[in-house]
């Protein structure tokens, strides 16, 4: 049985907001780390949500267009989108975990708590399943010998 900690890149590993950060913050990280979409967690760990591109953007022509101070005064935490790409539980099981990265390109994971602990991503999980098939193929041609 396969655990999705297989998968796992570590909180320590990844890039992310604190929901205290603004909207220029939020900018310059992703725009460093040439990211599409970065994961929010508030001060105390617990996961709040993810923040895309056309979040930014939409916030940044809501709040002053291109006036860089303007967006220092809006807060992450205050365009997070409800529901949009949930987290899962480090104790789901992989069906819902290839399920849930078939929709987004990471899944964040969280513990009990709904601490954020790390992400999957959608790399790590076809890089593991094309691993399997080279495995599988293999095998396979040597039982056909």
């Amino acid at each position: 049985m396969i655990n999705i900690m297989r998968f796992l890149t570590p909180k320590s590993n990844v890039a992310f907001l604190d929901s205290a950060a603004t909207v220029r913050n939020g900018f310059e990280k992703m725009t460093f780390h040439k990211y599409r979409a970065i994961p929010v967690i508030s001060s105390d760990g617990v996961y709040v949500g993810t923040i895309t591109e056309g979040d930014l953007l939409r916030s940044m022509l809501n709040n002053g267009g291109n006036d860089m101070r303007e967006h220092e005064k809006v807060f992450i935490k205050d365009i997070v989108r409800d529901g949009w790409n949930p987290p899962v539980s480090i104790t789901c099981t992989v069906d819902q975990l290839f399920h849930r990265v078939a929709e987004q390109n990471f899944v964040p994971v969280v513990d009990d708590r709904g601490v954020f602990i790390g992400l999957v991503t959608r790399k790590a999980v076809i890089t593991y399943l094309a691993e399997e098939y080279e495995k599988s193929k293999a095998n396979n041609s040597q039982d056909e010998k």
